[in-house]
C-alpha cells in the first residue's frame, strides 16, 4: 500500500507546479489543429460520416504534427501526432475502398434509398442482398404475364421496381401490385422451404414493368448464413402481404347493407343498425390473402 502511495505520489509531485503562464499564444496551426478536431467529432454514422471523420481528424493531427515540428520542437509530440496521422490516413483510403466497392446501378441505388435505407440497412448488407439476386433487373413488357394461374410455378420471390401489375384470378379482378410492393408475397408466405407450388392467381403488366428477383432456394441459403437478413425480408413480406389484405378488404361486400372485414373473419360490419346480425357460413382458410372468399362478390365499383 506504501509502494502504491509513494508510486502516486511521485506521478503527481515529481513535476513542479505552473507558477507562471506563457504570455503569448500558439501559432496559427495548432490553433486550426484544434478546430480540425472539433468539427471532425462532429462526423455521423455510416461510410461517408466515418470519412468525414477520419479525413478532418487526420489533418488535424498533421497540423498537431507541424506544429510539434515547427514551434514546440519535441520529437515525442511530434511523433505521436504522426502516427495518430497515419492512422486516420490508412482508416480513410480503407473505408473509400469499402464505398467503391459497394457501388450500384441507378435503379439499385434508388432502390436502396426508397426501402432499405430508411430501415437503417447498411450498404454492406444491401450489397449482399443485390449479390444474390446477380444485381439484374428484369424487363416485363406490357401485356405480358408474370405469372399464369394453375401453371407458373412458385420458385422465386420479386419485388416491382416501376411499372404495375393486375391481378386477376379466373378473369376477375382482385388488385394492382404497385412499385416498392412484391409480386408474389403471398405465394412465397404460403410454402415452406421444402415445398412447391403453383400460381393461383394471374399477374400480367399494366405497363413496361422492371422487377428484381431472388431465386427461391438461392434466397434461403442467404437466409441460413444472415438471420438479420432473414428477419428483414419476413418483416417485409409481412407488411406486403397486410397491403395486400387492405387493398381487398376495399373491395369485398356481403350482400346489401354489409361490409366484409376481412381482418375479422368471423363477422360482418352492419351498416344499417336495424338489420339482425348474420352469421357467415364460412372461414377464410390459410393461405394466399389474393384468394376470393367463398359466398363474397365484389364490387365492380
Amino acid at each position: 500500500m506504501g509502494e502504491n502511495a509513494s508510486f502516486w505520489e511521485s506521478l503527481i509531485y515529481a513535476h513542479p507546479t505552473c507558477t507562471t503562464w506563457k504570455q503569448e499564444a500558439e501559432g496559427s496551426i495548432y490553433h486550426l489543429a484544434s478546430i480540425l478536431f472539433v468539427v471532425g467529432f462532429m462526423g455521423g454514422s455510416g461510410f461517408f460520416g466515418l470519412l468525414y471523420v477520419f479525413s478532418l481528424l487526420g489533418l488535424g493531427f498533421l497540423c498537431s504534427s507541424v506544429w510539434a515540428w515547427l514551434d514546440v520542437c519535441a520529437a515525442d509530440i511530434f511523433s505521436w501526432n504522426f502516427i495518430l496521422f497515419a492512422i486516420c490516413f490508412v482508416q480513410f483510403i480503407y473505408v473509400t475502398y469499402q464505398v467503391r466497392s459497394v457501388s450500384f446501378d441507378r435503379e439499385f441505388q434508388e432502390l436502396y434509398s426508397a426501402l432499405f435505407q430508411p430501415l437503417g440497412i447498411s450498404l454492406t448488407v444491401y450489397r449482399k442482398i443485390v449479390l444474390c439476386c446477380d444485381a439484374e433487373v428484369v424487363t416485363l413488357e406490357k401485356e405480358h404475364c408474370y405469372a399464369m394461374q394453375g401453371k407458373t410455378p412458385i420458385d422465386k420471390l420479386s419485388l416491382l421496381v416501376s411499372g404495375r401489375i393486375r391481378v386477376t384470378v379466373d378473369g376477375e379482378f382482385l388488385h394492382y401490385i404497385f412499385p416498392l410492393q412484391f409480386l408474389d408475397s403471398p405465394e412465397w408466405d404460403s410454402l415452406r422451404p421444402t415445398e412447391e407450388g403453383i400460381f393461383q392467381v394471374t399477374l400480367t403488366a399494366e405497363t413496361d414493368c422492371r422487377y428484381v428477383a431472388w431465386r427461391r432456394k438461392k434466397l434461403y441459403l442467404l437466409f441460413a448464413k444472415h438471420r438479420f437478413i432473414s428477419r428483414l425480408f419476413s418483416i417485409l413480406i409481412g407488411s406486403d402481404i397486410a397491403e395486400k389484405l387492405y387493398a381487398l378488404n376495399d373491395r369485398v361486400h356481403v350482400g346489401k347493407g354489409f361490409r366484409y372485414d376481412i381482418r375479422l373473419p368471423n363477422f360482418y360490419h352492419v351498416s344499417l343498425p336495424e338489420t339482425p346480425p348474420v352469421q357467415p357460413s364460412h372461414h377464410l382458410q390459410r393461405g394466399s390473402p389474393r384468394r376470393k372468399p367463398m359466398g363474397v362478390t365484389n364490387c365492380s365499383s
